[in-house]
């Protein structure tokens, strides 16, 4: 009976055989958050970085600017919507201010707005032509099943666009489409990471 511990004294026994968190591990676990709750209050227009961070001094502020860094580059997305451009501006513009390099980070940027500017002239006529042959492939499915079923042929006119079916394979189509868009914007938004 002695020789079995309980899962609260085998923890135990591990925690103290990692040792005391250091001074500098204390600082990120409390100045990283922070930083990422600035970041998103960065993303919502609350606050403005520059401000905020000359509240903050050496490590604290490098701490916090890189939590800020991580929810600001996380959350630039593909220009779906109108609410996703102003975030994508505000996260850039925020980027920027806390970057040294302002000269590197522009270099990316000038990368990612391409990729948005494809994404919504090019990209936009790619996803109208799919979705117009996802309707027409899933129409004839779904007439010739019906026809099927009915065993005669009969004039169908059936919403397609409003079917399981169609909005199933629409999503797998977009996915695919906006995947290489995705690829490209994740590789740039590492290369921001990488900047000083």
């Amino acid at each position: 009976m002695d020789e079995m511990k309980s899962a609260l004294e085998r923890a135990m026994e591990r925690a103290d055989s990692l040792g005391k968190a250091s001074e500098e591990d204390r600082r990120k676990w409390k100045y990283i958050p922070e930083g990422e709750k600035l970041g998103v209050k960065c993303l919502e227009g609350e606050s403005d970085i520059t401000s905020e961070l000359s509240k903050y001094s050496g490590e604290e502020r490098d701490y916090i600017s890189k939590g800020a860094q991580q929810v600001l580059i996380k959350n630039i997305d593909l220009p779906r919507t109108d609410i996703v451009k102003a975030k994508n501006k505000r996260a850039m513009e925020a980027i920027k201010e806390i970057k040294r390099d302002k000269v590197g980070v522009e270099n990316v940027y000038t990368k990612i707005r391409r990729v948005f500017t494809h994404y919504e002239q090019e990209g936009e006529q790619q996803r109208k032509q799919a979705y117009e042959e996802v309707k027409r492939v899933v129409e004839a499915k779904l007439i010739q099943l019906l026809q099927q079923q009915k065993g005669q042929a009969m004039p169908m006119k059936i919403d397609v666009e409003k079917q399981p079916q169609f909005q199933q394979e629409w999503r797998r189509v977009l996915s695919q489409l906006d995947s290489q868009y995705l690829n490209l914007l994740d590789e740039y938004k590492q290369e921001i990471e990488q900047i000083k």
